[in-house]
């Protein structure tokens, strides 16, 4: 590693957090630790049918913490159904949040905490550092193996009408604990650990080649990538292999760790922007984007993706011609994804060639693109969604 990268200033932040079989039964002794007396309760929708917001809430119950429960909330959580949740936590004369699900339920969680101790709608917070007051004491009980909500210090909303997803970067949306337990992602459907392990897979790729990456966040990076490769094909297709299951949550979390700290790039923004116009599956978006715009970046990045791509089975020789390299690491990405089922294109998920103007000019405005190694014009953009509307991986 070059010196200069190895010795530049680096601030990473991280909360305290617990991995392992049995870590969702420690939610009332965290909680208790925090000093919480009655928590809302966030949960994804139909988690109920499979226990898990019981389990925790005996937990906490075993500990004297009450809980209200709040399920309100859709798969990109709706700025009016945060400032419901906002209500809720102020009528159930609540002081601490604790967080049962995926991305949605960890993302609505962290802007109900905010909005609520600062008294303010939501979409005032969009944008890099713009949160004045820290919410109420946040634990998260991640049931998916992709979002790095957890642990990271964003939190992404719908903006119902402007029909777009904002960003709300700050550290004051780090939780105070996280409690990570393989026996919970053993219930995910195929699909869904398909999609999020390859969201999993976009955070540590993007940061890895971020313009703000640097040796720690390299570390979580590509171990996550390694982990993901190894792991995800046989978490899908056996679902009960806990050793499989227990290194995809661990590749969440180290990629969640690595995005946090050195940021994103243009498949966030280009997903942020199709999930606001269109309530699209993000998991799913960043999996269809990631080789197309891989493919527009690599020329700004070629050594580093060159080294993600050895991560996905890449082969090919230290004297190559850079096109080898390039061609070899976009075929083991594509191999990857067809063989945990992705091989769509957007045109499968109804978004339209007259939608590519709107969703390029709003992905322009989304905070990941800074930190993209290849800064992309509305013209770039609208080529890479016209990249991915037809192809086939």
């Amino acid at each position: 590693m070059p010196e200069r990268l190895l010795l530049s200033m680096r601030k990473f932040v991280a909360p305290e957090f617990v991995f392992g079989q049995g870590a969702l039964g420690l939610a009332g002794r965290q909680a208790a630790g925090l000093g919480v007396r009655r928590a809302l309760l966030v949960a994804d929708p139909g988690l109920a049918d499979l226990g898990w917001p019981q389990r925790v809430a005996a937990s906490l119950s075993e500990a004297g913490v009450e809980t209200e429960r709040f399920e309100a909330l859709s798969s990109n959580p709706r700025d009016h159904e945060i400032m419901a949740g906002v209500a809720a936590f102020a009528a159930c004369d609540c002081d601490a949040i604790v967080a049962v699900g995926g991305g949605s339920a960890m993302d609505c969680a962290k802007a109900i905490g905010i909005a609520w101790a600062n008294g303010r709608h939501i979409l005032d917070f969009e944008g890099v550092d713009n949160v004045e007051r820290p919410g109420p004491p946040l634990l998260c009980v991640p049931t998916t193996s992709g979002t790095g909500a957890e642990v990271s210090q964003f939190a992404i909303v719908t903006d119902t009408a402007r029909q777009r997803k904002i960003v709300i970067a700050s550290k004051t949306l780090i939780p105070d604990a996280a409690l990570l337990d393989p026996d919970v992602t053993t219930t995910m459907p195929a699909e869904l650990t398909a999609y999020t392990g390859l969201d999993a897979l976009t955070h540590a790729m993007e940061a890895y080649v971020s313009n703000a990456h640097g040796p720690v966040t390299d570390l979580f990076a590509l171990e996550a990538v390694r982990l993901i490769a190894a792991n995800l094909p046989r978490a899908m297709h056996a679902p009960d292999a806990i050793e499989a299951r227990g290194a995809m949550q661990l590749a969440s979390l180290y990629a969640g760790l690595a995005f946090s700290n050195a940021i994103l790039g243009a498949v966030h923004a280009m997903a942020h922007s199709l999930g606001g116009l269109l309530d699209l599956p993000h998991g799913l978006c960043n999996a269809i984007l990631l080789d197309h715009v891989v493919a527009y970046n690599y020329a700004a990045a070629p050594d580093r993706y060159d080294t993600l791509g050895r991560c996905l089975g890449a082969q090919f020789g230290a004297a190559a011609p850079q096109s080898e390299k390039k061609a070899a690491t976009l075929a083991a990405l594509a191999a990857f994804k067809r063989s945990v089922g992705v091989s769509m294109g957007l045109a499968d998920l109804g978004v339209r060639v007259s939608n590519f103007s709107d969703l390029a000019r709003t992905a322009l405005d989304d905070p990941c693109l800074l930190t993209n190694p290849r800064q992309p014009t509305q013209a770039d953009l609208e080529a890479l969604y016209e990249s991915a509307y037809q192809s086939r991986a």
